[in-house]
């Protein structure tokens, strides 16, 4: 009896555990893999931390450094997968999972930027193609529209033909833009490009236009604006012209009439030479390279055209140089024998004399004379007189001489100057003729030219306090108690051909 319970118990077990065994293996066989790649369409570059998911839903997974994913122990069904990663679209693949076997997919994905459609190319409308005779202040209006409604961002680009040059403006939201101090008497070539920030950008056509002419204006002046000096001619009624770019530090403009050349000092790595362009600020050419301009102040340095426009005298320190005004050539003329710094000079119509300013390193213990072809002294106007001195200009006939004086006799470590007034110096009488007699208290007198007849100076007023306005006026040699007429308000330098 014993052994039939036995063998009944015995039978049961090895039931059960086929069952067991069984539903084990039917657990198991319900149950599939998969694994797959993502990458960018066309360069299949492989795209990490794609978020991988199914619908019906399993687990999510993301992919590998290689674009890789597995998605383990799916249960078998039809499944829709989809890759998914900002700034891309989304794929989908079908999969149909089977027991105990792996699905493997590829998805291709392709930025967003696929479904968005470019802006149209910019239409310039104005100004018009091979328009001629513009102003130097132009404003620039274009036509373009986006399908897709997102906001357009345009880079306008201006090309001449004279050098290689782009002027480029970034970050343009609207249709028209306006730039300033062109070029004049050139042609230029414009062009805008649109961008919506997704599709590449587009360009529209090149339209071509060409600048007015410099209108006759034989004063010039320097101003500084943002930092840097520029150069500007001045009609008689003070509408100015822009010469040198705003870009470079350029100043002390000087004329010659001969070549129709205005020669003038430019900044350049740390020191200042001598350049020269034509009368609408084209064609500017370095004339001095391995003697700079120099002295104690180069706001106060001044040099001069001589034979007819040929050359160019200019100070270094202690020395007096001469350069062909192509460059080249460069010449020692004078030193001074007391180790005193020629700051300005200015050299005859005739050619035959130049007048020299020499100071100390501080400006002061200033002499004013006059030296032949030779380098021999044969004229003193001014020495061993305090204060300030400055100014330096023939007479068109050589017989006088005119400059600057501070009366007060003031010297200080900034070079501050309290009553500068200008005189004219006769050669035969040898005499000196205060001009400055209806100056404004409080002021200096600066920077005097004469006019092309002599009979009137151009020079620069400003308050003493060393941090006005600078005023450029014209006055009357001859009358000098005529009244003072402004020429133009924020300015220096000035010269007068």
């Amino acid at each position: 009896m014993k052994n039939k319970i036995y063998l009944s118990l015995f039978i049961s077990f090895l039931t059960l555990s086929f069952i067991a065994c069984q539903e084990d293996t039917l657990e198991d066989s319900s149950v599939g893999t998969i694994t797959g790649k993502v990458v960018l369409e066309g360069s299949n570059e492989p795209v990490e931390n794609a978020k991988i998911s199914t619908n019906p839903a399993t687990s999510t997974v993301f992919t590998n450094a290689k674009g890789e994913f597995s998605l383990e122990e799916v249960p078998v069904e039809e499944y829709s997968v989809q890759a998914q990663k900002d700034g891309l679209l989304a794929e989908f693949e079908g999969a149909t999972v089977t027991a105990n076997n792996t699905v493997n997919l590829i998805f291709e994905m392709q930025p967003e930027s696929v479904l968005n459609k470019a802006p149209k190319a910019p239409q310039p409308i104005s100004p018009a193609d091979n328009a001629t005779d513009l102003d130097n202040t132009i404003e620039f209006v274009w036509n373009s529209s986006d399908t897709d409604k997102d906001e357009i961002i345009y880079t306008l680009e201006l090309r001449n033909e004279i050098d290689d040059d782009v002027l480029v403006y970034q970050n343009i939201t609207d249709t028209t833009y306006t730039v300033n101090n062109l070029g004049y008497n050139r042609k230029y070539f414009w062009q805008v490009s649109a961008s919506d920030g997704k599709a590449e950008e587009v360009r529209s056509e090149v339209f071509s236009f060409r600048t007015l002419e410099v209108p006759q204006a034989r004063k010039l002046v320097t101003r500084t604006v943002n930092g840097n000096s520029i150069i500007y001619s001045v009609d008689d009624e003070g509408n100015t012209f822009q010469l040198t770019e705003s870009s470079t530090n350029s100043f002390r403009p000087r004329k010659n009439i001969e070549t129709n050349k205005i020669a003038f000092l430019r900044t350049v790595g740390g020191q200042t030479h001598i350049f020269t362009m034509n009368s609408d600020g084209s064609n500017i050419i370095q004339v001095t390279s391995n003697v700079p301009v120099a002295g104690f102040n180069l706001d106060k340095v001044d040099f001069s055209w001589a034979d007819n426009g040929n050359s160019i005298v200019y100070p270094n320190f202690t020395k007096l140089y001469k350069i062909n005004a192509s460059g080249g050539g460069t010449t020692q003329l004078y030193q001074t024998s007391d180790g005193s710094f020629i700051t300005e000079c200015n050299v005859s119509e005739d050619d035959a004399k130049i007048a020299l300013i020499t100071n100390n390193v501080n400006g002061y213990n200033a002499k004013i004379f006059v030296i032949n072809q030779n380098g021999a002294i044969i004229n003193t106007v001014i020495q061993n007189q305090p204060g300030a001195v400055g100014g330096l200009e023939f007479s068109t006939d050589g017989d006088e001489l005119l400059y600057t004086r501070d009366l007060s006799g003031f010297e200080n470590p900034n070079y501050r100057q309290l009553n500068s007034h200008m005189f004219i110096y006769n050669f035969t009488s040898q005499t000196a003729t205060d001009i400055s007699q209806n100056k404004p208290a409080g002021t200096n007198d600066l920077d005097p030219r004469f006019s092309p007849t002599g009979a009137e100076v151009i020079f620069v007023n400003t308050n003493n306090d060393a941090l006005s306005e600078k005023r450029v006026f014209v006055s009357n040699v001859i009358n000098t108690s005529e009244s003072r007429e402004l020429l133009i308000s924020n300015a220096s330098m000035p010269d007068w051909e």
